[in-house]
């Protein structure tokens, strides 16, 4: 079974802003989105490339994943923005506007291109940004079109706008819409979940300050199964990785379900009770779930300590 990374937090950084780009190697989210799409002016999309390029192994060397948003392909420049910007360094690669199979079949061979001629060994990955009710239709075949698809991320903003209600991000709360969205998300999820790789939600589009609904979408997001969110600033990264990450009672609860339920399989039963609650083998397995991501994020705090950065994670494990 593929392994896939943690992405509980994705920062956007515009890629034409070297003072964000270099203080995202001091931030503790899981990977940065260089942004050579929205956040980055058209008329400074050269000066973005080079960045790219030149920040990545700085970013890398901090402990985060390495992500580019590139232009979506019906702007003509994504294969410019392509050339430039893969390097060993980078992780994967961000599509706007992912709308069909053939959108990431052409992302595919670009990359492929572009890693043979630089003779990159490692595989880069491919995050399909679904932002329209095509891409929606369409998601079974866009998660199915390349094993280069790691992940599946959701963008709220464009496609509320394509479905006539741009205006209602700005004129109603995050909580007030949520209702508006949730077809979309929960095919999302729901898709994501079916091919094996993780869901990645919108960016939290309310007031920057609200740390309660920020966590409180992220929270409901994550009932709906996706695995990480986006992020538009750093202050939003601690609330996000809290949410995303297996509590100190989850940890504590699933250690007890697994010791319950094997003591009851050495003797012979096929579940076990515990504080008066059925432990199956359903039930044992998602506390396997749960302590395997807790390992992950303790091998990740690790290397960022080593790295000099701060923990990102309490995990009581």
């Amino acid at each position: 079974m593929r392994e896939f990374r943690i992405w509980r937090s994705l920062l956007f950084t515009p890629a034409n802003n070297w003072k964000m780009l270099n203080k995202a190697t001091t931030e503790d989210q899981d990977g940065v989105l260089i942004d050579l799409e929205d956040a980055c002016p058209f008329a400074e999309l050269e000066t973005g490339r080079v960045f790219a390029r030149d920040i990545a192994p700085i970013l890398k060397d901090s402990g985060t994943d390495v992500l580019v948003r590139v232009n979506a392909l019906s702007t003509g420049v994504a294969e410019q923005d392509l050339s430039v910007v893969i390097s060993k360094h980078i992780d994967g690669i961000m599509l706007p506007k992912t709308e069909t199979a053939e959108d990431i079949i052409q992302l595919k061979n670009m990359i492929k291109k572009e890693e043979m001629q630089k003779n990159i060994k490692n595989k880069i990955e491919i995050l399909p940004l679904i932002e329209s009710p095509k891409g929606i239709i369409n998601l079974k075949e866009i998660s199915m079109a390349s094993d280069r698809v790691s992940a599946l991320g959701f963008g709220a903003g464009d496609f509320m706008r394509e479905m006539g209600e741009g205006f209602t991000i700005t004129t109603m709360s995050p909580e007030e819409y949520f209702s508006v969205l949730l077809y979309a998300r929960s095919t999302v999820a729901t898709v994501a979940c079916a091919a094996g790789i993780p869901a990645i939600d919108t960016p939290f589009l309310g007031v920057l300050t609200d740390t309660a609904g920020l966590e409180q979408e992220a929270s409901k997001v994550k009932r709906l199964g996706f695995k990480g969110k986006m992020v538009t600033h750093p202050r939003q990264i601690k609330s996000v990785n809290m949410v995303f990450s297996p509590s100190e009672d989850e940890v504590a609860f699933s250690n007890r379900m697994v010791e319950a339920y094997r003591s009851a399989e050495a003797e012979g039963r096929g579940a076990a009770v515990l504080d008066g609650r059925m432990i199956d083998v359903a039930m044992y397995r998602m506390a396997i779930d749960v302590l395997n991501k807790a390992k992950k994020l303790n091998k990740k705090i690790g290397l960022s300590k080593k790295k000099g950065k701060r923990p990102m994670w309490t995990p009581g494990y």
